[in-house]
């Protein structure tokens, strides 16, 4: 009997259980299915000793698989996470850093999949701090009637940060070019200071010099004044 319970009109009953399968999926609520999306952010490094540089580093864009469900993995979006390497204990002699997952913070209900790189390249350099002697820049000419006779400039020095290998010898500070061939008598300019190299910073409030133009006035000769011969 069970057997041809089994058998008769078994199309029918075979066609059932797939339309009753595909009701329970159909029905199941949004928010008990899950979907998977790959999102890129940025690894930030953090904690950086204030005695070490950053010189050189490997793109540090972190690639996360994650899974959350249905109903809010779409609003998902890479400043919903961040992901941090902490550098307080770095050395100047390591240059590959592992990546873990405890450094991956993402939103309640999401799970990391996966993630990779799983190493970044970073290179350290000591810091280096060093006085430059400050240069005005001095360009065109002056006027016919006017001989440039000094130029000032406040101040004289300049403290300068950097990486060491950043820092060289014969290094100076530079100002804004200053058109002389436009002034008129003695001036003093406010200018802009330039440094040597974009990797270092100038340790001062206010970043600009006082340049004291002086000029003294050339004597024209008369040209009703008899020559003496």
């Amino acid at each position: 009997m069970l057997k041809d319970f089994l058998t008769r009109n078994w199309q029918l009953k075979l066609l059932a259980i797939i339309l009753a399968i595909i009701l329970w999926i159909v029905m199941i609520p949004e928010e008990k299915t899950f979907a998977e999306k790959t999102l890129s952010l940025n690894l930030e490094l953090v904690n950086l000793p204030h005695d070490i540089e950053v010189v050189e580093k490997s793109d540090t864009t972190i690639n996360l698989k994650i899974r959350a469900r249905k109903r809010v993995i779409n609003e998902l979006a890479p400043a919903d996470f961040s992901a941090e390497l902490d550098m307080s204990k770095a050395s100047i002699y390591q240059e590959e850093y592992p990546i873990n997952s405890s450094m991956i913070k993402a939103p309640p209900g999401v799970e990391i999949v996966s993630f990779s790189p799983v190493y970044v390249h970073v290179k350290l350099e000591k810091t280096k701090t060093v006085e430059l002697e400050v240069v005005p820049t001095i360009v065109g000419r002056p006027p016919e009637n006017l001989r440039l006779v000094k130029v000032e400039i406040t101040p004289s020095k300049v403290t300068v940060s950097g990486p060491e290998s950043k820092i060289r010898p014969r290094d100076k500070v530079i100002t804004s070019p200053i058109d002389v061939s436009n002034l008129t008598d003695s001036a003093v300019l406010e200018v802009d200071l330039i440094l040597p190299r974009p990797e270092l910073r100038l340790l001062a409030l206010y970043p600009r010099a006082r340049v004291n133009i002086i000029f003294e006035k050339k004597e024209v000769p008369n040209p009703n004044q008899e020559v003496k011969r």
